[in-house]
């Protein structure tokens, strides 16, 4: 169990490794990820450690946030989230976590954001459902279709798959390799996509061998 670093998805280009093969990578802008509370086990059941990942203004805290980090003498900082570790002894309060103290070049990483939101859609785009006959007497072209039986059940079991709202959900990629850690610039370039959108909020955290 260790930490993790928030940062902001720039975009994606491609680079070139030393075999000279292309390889596509996702450009991460990591935030200041500041040391703002320490949680230990004797007083808050757990222990972990809170990371506040960009400089903000007074106007975008809350009441509480904003008493905390001032009582700590903190700059402003958000959002702020909890990691649960082993020990909090290495973290000091105020310290920024170093980008190459976690991450180095080929270790592979999980990647958190909120998936690109895409209004509300129909079963053929969500959930890739065939259409009817597009001729001009069919009078069925894109619609859902049957969703059960008659008599019995007697009712539409629950999830069935139906129009509704798509993306604009939490999502995590993981085992992603990491390709360049920029430290100077503050960059990870990890291979491949990661989700969200432009600008978008995402949480890397170093891969675990074994999921629970």
């Amino acid at each position: 169990m260790t930490v993790g670093l928030m940062g902001k998805k720039v975009g994606m280009t491609q680079i070139f490794d030393e075999e000279g093969l292309v390889v596509p990578v996702t450009i991460v802008k990591m935030g200041e990820n500041i040391v703002t509370r320490k949680l230990s086990k004797e007083k808050n059941g757990y222990e972990a450690v809170q990371i506040g990942g960009f400089k903000v203004k007074e106007s975008k805290l809350n009441k509480p946030e904003q008493g905390q980090l001032t009582k700590s003498e903190l700059p402003l900082v958000k959002p702020l989230k909890e990691f649960r570790v082993d020990d909090t002894s290495p973290y000091n309060l105020g310290d920024a976590v170093a980008l190459d103290s976690l991450y180095k070049e080929g270790m592979l990483v999980d990647v958190r954001g909120r998936s690109i939101g895409k209004g509300f859609q129909g079963t053929i785009k969500r959930y890739g459902a065939g259409r009817g006959p597009m001729s001009h007497g069919s009078k069925f072209h894109r619609s859902m279709g049957s969703i059960g039986a008659g008599t019995t059940p007697g009712r539409v079991y629950r999830g069935a798959p139906m129009p509704g709202q798509m993306g604009n959900k939490n999502v995590c990629s993981r085992k992603l390799t990491v390709v360049k850690v920029d430290t100077e610039n503050g960059l990870l370039l990890v291979k491949g996509a990661v989700p969200g959108a432009k600008g978008g909020l995402v949480v890397v955290t170093p891969s675990r061998t074994k999921w629970n």
